[in-house]
């Protein structure tokens, strides 16, 4: 909750300073004297409403949504040796990170692959496929397990889906803008929004959303470097370095948004777009830890 109330204080913070900004420069006084009726601030309101809130339903719904996403089975009790060991180690590992114990799940896919979501990190849902149970030893499948532990244990879920919402917020409030100029002062419209208000709007929030991709996607890829130092303090190093050797043995098939755990190796402008940093790159990044 403290997380959300901070993310919600900053976007208003962040909303509160472009007001100010765009009042010392005398931009309003600008769009208004070339015709641009338009109300900043009423406009900073509509657009932190529109940016953050697809972006909290989507992570008050996270859990429930992969569950029928990837079909997860949940286990409430144990059925074998192996189903009753891994809930045995997210125990051990959710308690060593000082967090409520997540609802255990395993999901069919011949991909070693693992996720964690939710919106409490006392109320999580930490799911592995049947690929990874299957093609992973018992020490690197318990590293996975602590990788996506730390992911809950840092609050990565909660604090990516609010970092998409704000940068929704300033796309839609710059494509906006930018939509308003061009129509008013370019094709002179002088009543209501022309065709070019909403052609430009949407080009502009496409362009826009590039960059605002982008900077998802770095701040992605630093929390999974986190996240493989958590793994490694929970499970140790080199079953974590381990574990990301035998993906890279395998193929990981990539998961949509926050379902994901693991990325494939990319380059050049692809590696701008990547949720996970390069294989190489995380097993470095270990064996350099001090």
């Amino acid at each position: 909750m403290m997380r959300i109330l901070l993310f919600l204080a900053t976007n208003v913070a962040i909303l509160a300073v472009i007001s100010i900004v765009f009042n010392i420069l005398g931009l309003s006084g600008t769009l208004d004297a070339h015709g641009v009726d338009l109300n900043l601030n009423a406009l900073l309101i509509i657009s932190a409403v529109i940016g953050m809130t697809g972006s909290i339903i989507s992570l008050i719904m996270s859990k429930w949504s992969a569950k029928n996403a990837m079909g997860v089975h949940v286990i409430e009790h144990a059925q074998n040796q192996t189903e009753q060991w891994l809930v045995d180690i997210v125990a051990k590992h959710a308690k060593q990170a000082g967090i409520g114990m997540p609802e255990v799940g395993i999901f069919q896919t011949p991909e070693a692959n693992a996720f964690a979501t939710g919106m409490n990190k006392n109320s999580a849902l930490v799911a592995v496929s049947t690929g990874l149970l299957q093609n992973m030893n018992a020490d690197e499948v318990e590293a996975v397990v602590g990788h996506e532990i730390s992911h809950v244990a840092n609050g990565d879920m909660v604090t990516m889906a609010l970092m998409q919402g704000v940068v929704n917020t300033f796309v839609y409030f710059f494509a906006t803008v930018i939509g308003h100029v061009v129509d008013r002062v370019v094709f002179k419209t002088e009543e209501g929004h022309g065709p070019a208000y909403f052609i430009v709007q949407m080009v502009a929030q496409i362009a826009l959303g590039f960059l605002a991709t982008m900077l998802v996607m770095w701040f992605s890829r630093y929390r999974e470097f986190r996240a493989d130092a958590g793994g490694a303090n929970l499970a140790g190093r080199q079953k974590m370095i381990n574990a990301l050797r035998a993906l890279q043995r395998g193929h990981a098939e990539d998961l949509p948004g926050q379902l994901a755990a693991f990325g494939i190796n990319g380059g050049g402008v692809q590696k701008l777009f990547m949720s996970h940093p390069p294989l190489e790159e995380r097993i470095a990044a270990l064996q350099n830890q001090r």
